[in-house]
């Protein structure tokens, strides 16, 4: 069987998070401006983004999923820096691209870029089983340690080069990828089960930014591709091994 390099840094223990109830207030209207902007986005399909996904961006603790000096920042509307030149997405981003997944309880996940963990904590809050892969490793081992801290038992996290995703735990019901790529991982597309969704920031024809894309294929294997809107997003970086 093929195998990924990488270094599991979390053992998966099923466990329900932790409530943090602090800046709860902030919180609710971290989700009221993405609502707005919601509703008047140039994209029809985020115009509305599901109650579920608003009710897990109002449980996760944002603030813990940022370092100290911006943590005062964290519910604004704005990307953050998270060190090793990685940034936490605008929480209207982290919305539009949960709701476009089209999530559901119980579903395997596969996140490509872990990040802070916020992305993944928001998958897991929402009951999905997430599986997902940091090529930064002390952004990944810091992740873990946050997720497992928190509760986010569901969620398993791993350094190594996300390109190649995960493949001894595929075929994965929906996959996202939270840094913008050049063009779209045939090992990614592999590991999408029949049925199943991707959403993935891809370079704009021409340059200038990413194009958000959802990825589908049917039953019978066969996959399309759909451009909805304009993006920007660090690089999909690989490892040089």
């Amino acid at each position: 069987m093929m195998r990924a390099a990488g270094v599991l840094l979390a053992p998966f223990v099923v466990a329900a998070p932790a409530p943090v109830p602090d800046r709860a207030a902030e919180r609710a209207a971290m989700v009221l401006e993405i609502e707005n902007l919601a509703a008047t986005a140039g994209c029809v399909e985020v115009r509305r983004i599901d109650r579920s996904v608003l009710t897990a961006m109002r449980a996760v603790p944002r603030h813990l999923f940022v370092p100290q000096a911006v943590r005062a920042s964290a519910y604004r509307s704005e990307p953050l820096p998270i060190g090793h030149a990685q940034t936490i997405s605008q929480p209207f981003i982290v919305a539009a691209m949960t709701h476009l997944l089209q999530v559901a309880p119980g579903q395997r996940i596969l996140e490509i870029g872990t990040g802070s963990g916020y992305q993944a904590a928001v998958l897991g809050q929402m009951g999905a089983e997430v599986r997902t892969i940091e090529i930064v490793e002390p952004l990944a081992r810091e992740a873990a340690e946050r997720l497992r801290t928190l509760g986010y038992g569901k969620v398993r996290v791993r350094a190594g080069d996300g390109y190649a995703g995960w493949p001894e735990e595929a075929p994965f019901d929906r996959i996202i990828v939270t840094a913008g790529a050049p063009h779209l991982p045939q090992p990614l597309v592999d590991q999408l089960k029949p049925g199943g969704r991707m959403v993935i920031p891809i370079a704009a024809r021409g340059g200038g930014g990413e194009e958000l894309v959802i990825v589908t294929k049917d039953r019978r294997g066969r996959v399309r591709k759909r451009a909805l809107l304009p993006v920007r997003f660090v690089p999909l970086t690989r490892s040089r091994g």
